[in-house]
């Protein structure tokens, strides 16, 4: 299941900050006994906003306790306020959470979107309405948010997980595998992309919803040109899996074509070439694949290693000096976007 508490919970740690400015009061013992939750919430903070202190309802209180839950699965009091939710509202709360969470993302705010819907979860971890609108929060989150490296990371893993969960729960649900399909895609995983977005196109292939109809139109668009794309990955494939010769046949079959200015295409071409104990061929790759991708560490620690190999040490201390120049404006770019 997706694990979103505890340690495990990869997107917390940027969500817990919406939780700033929310006052924690006890209610008043008289109230709870004539709710009847009073074993819930006897000596229970239950956080409340400012707009609260004018109309407090158990609506609020309920929206309030989800906001919190959902920013901070560790919450000291989830299990207390998760038994408030199903004492006075059962099963159906999880829809105002959902609706409430599609009303925030919907005007931008897609990190509280975020804790609406973990919320849900929190309450039924196979809601298909929560998973799915779960993983659009966490998509639009790290593509408009001008942040770093581990933000964007953290919420597209985040996404991708949910849509793969939600795809092995709701096999039928369409939708789910549709954007399941560019989140393999946009991860350069082009044979997982092309199984699921072939499982979309099935499940929608009696539709006669124009909508439904566009989107098949769209993927269908996408299948095709993924064709050379799967064939590539095929080619890497063969090289991590040990087979060199296989893939450097495969993929030198697009040196010369629009694909030569993949990065990854030459750099797995090094990758065959180095298994084969071919040196100068994995350097011109490697070499190649630096010019397309300028501050790949990974690249320039290849090439140290293997001009170290070769006794050309002069371009082994070139390429070192350089991983320390990219390293450092990489922290630095870190420090300057905490700040």
């Amino acid at each position: 299941m997706l694990e979103i508490n505890g340690k495990n919970d990869r997107i917390g740690k940027y969500l817990k900050k919406l939780n700033r400015g929310m006052l924690f009061d006890e209610l008043s013992d008289s109230y709870l006994e004539d709710a009847g939750i009073y074993d819930i919430l006897h000596k229970v903070p239950v956080p409340i906003t400012g707009n609260d202190f004018e109309e407090l309802t158990t609506l609020s209180i309920g929206l309030n306790m989800g906001k919190v839950i959902g920013s901070d699965t560790s919450f000291k009091y989830t299990d207390s306020y998760v038994k408030y939710m199903k004492k006075l509202f059962g099963d159906d709360f999880i829809k105002a959470l959902i609706s409430e969470g599609a009303k925030v993302a919907g005007k931008g705010n897609f990190e509280l979107g975020c804790a609406y819907f973990r919320a849900a979860l929190v309450l039924d971890p196979k809601s298909r309405d929560a998973l799915y609108l779960y993983g659009r929060a966490c998509k639009d989150a790290y593509e408009n948010e001008d942040a770093d490296e581990d933000y964007v990371g953290s919420f597209k893993a985040e996404s991708l997980e949910t849509f793969e969960l939600l795809t092995m729960i709701h096999k039928d649900y369409a939708m789910g595998f549709y954007f399941l399909g560019y989140a393999y895609a946009n991860l350069g995983l082009y044979i997982k992309a092309n199984l699921t977005w072939d499982s979309f196109m099935q499940l929608t292939l009696e539709s006669t919803d124009p909508e439904t109809q566009e989107l098949r139109t769209e993927i269908a668009e996408r299948l095709n040109s993924l064709e050379t794309p799967v064939v590539i990955e095929q080619g890497c494939n063969c090289i991590l899996s040990g087979k060199y010769q296989d893939g450097i046949s495969i993929l030198g079959e697009y040196i010369n074509t629009k694909y030569n200015q993949w990065w990854p295409l030459w750099y797995y071409l090094g990758t065959g070439y180095e298994g084969l104990n071919d040196t100068e061929e994995a350097i011109k790759s490697y070499k190649t694949a630096l010019q397309y991708s300028p501050s790949n560490t990974e690249i320039l620690q290849k090439l140290v290693v293997l001009c170290e190999k070769s006794g050309d040490v002069n371009n082994a201390v070139k390429y070192q000096t350089k991983i320390k120049v990219v390293s450092e404006n990489m922290r630095l770019d870190r420090e300057e976007a905490s700040k």
